[in-house]
């Protein structure tokens, strides 16, 4: 399959016919390169605040509030995108109030047949706790999909290991993210190439970048698409298939066969994934040794 992971930089948007005209240009340009699955990053739907004006975009808690109302339009955009160009998408995920009275963390999964599911962040920054006041969502799923079993780790997600390891069973696990500052990005990249180390599969990164000073949300951002796999037979010995330019946005694309995963499950030079339930004996055992 062709891989195609985005640097994505928010627009202030003057109308609902420019957001459709930048997805279809996004879309249609990973589509036209042969791209079978689409990542959009942590966050990017938070342009679609300035629709409501440089009051509601500049507010944090009115920005959340425009961007939730919008949500099922922006579902329709992206499954008639994604049946109309034959791929899979996960979309910019967003702040969605879900009967819930504060928002969760959501991107949305799109199917070729314009079917969608989601996945909701599980555990949240201290940003989105004490000034976003954005709460965890439902639980994690893994996608059974005819690219292979995906699972979605967003952002601050893909730092803990037990997370990545109920999700054991995913070929992809896609980690979109929206990070300020380079040590942020370096903190989630560091997080989805060591889940891609655990697990023995193929963890694909997609980033936020550009500042935006109309937004209080997401002003500054830093990152850029990354394809990362275990640096074992079958991969390369970084561990690192492809990766973009930081800041500059665009497309990162990767090919990546099922079988190579497969096989370094199966006969990789270490074995991680079936390692890993022998640590349980060891950490329960730590002796105190004074020096």
């Amino acid at each position: 399959m062709k891989i195609a992971t985005a640097a994505y930089n928010l627009d202030r948007l003057d109308s609902w016919a420019q957001y459709e005209d930048k997805l279809e240009a996004w879309v249609s340009c990973a589509a036209d390169q042969g791209a079978d699955l689409l990542v959009f990053p942590e966050y990017g739907a938070m342009e679609l605040s300035a629709l409501d004006g440089p009051d509601v975009a500049s507010d944090l808690e009115r920005s959340i509030h425009a961007v939730s109302d919008r949500m099922e339009d922006v579902q329709a955009v992206h499954s008639r995108l994604a049946k109309a160009h034959s791929t899979y998408i996960l979309g910019a995920s967003a702040p969605v109030i879900d009967g819930q009275g504060r928002p969760v963390n959501r991107a949305a999964f799109y199917a070729p047949d314009g079917g969608h599911d989601h996945q909701d962040k599980q555990i949240m920054t201290r940003f989105e706790r004490h000034v976003w006041d954005v709460v965890s969502g439902g639980p994690l799923k893994l996608f059974d999909t005819a690219l292979g079993k995906i699972g979605v780790l967003i952002c601050y997600d893909s730092e803990f290991p037990l997370l990545g390891r109920a999700l054991q069973d995913a070929d992809l696990i896609l980690v979109p993210s929206c990070t300020e500052a380079l040590s942020g990005y370096w903190r989630v990249r560091i997080g989805a190439m060591s889940r891609a180390l655990e697990n023995q599969c193929v963890t694909v990164m997609s980033s936020l970048v550009g500042n935006n000073d109309w937004s209080e949300a997401v002003d500054m951002n830093t990152g850029m698409g990354g394809v990362f796999g275990p640096p074992d037979i079958g991969f390369p010995p970084t561990g690192v298939l492809a990766e973009g330019t930081l800041n500059a946005p665009g497309w990162t694309y990767s090919e990546v066969d099922l079988s190579a995963i497969a096989n370094v499950r199966a006969d990789g030079r270490v074995l991680n994934r079936t390692h890993w339930a022998e640590q349980e004996t060891r950490v329960n055992s730590v002796t105190i040794s004074a020096l």
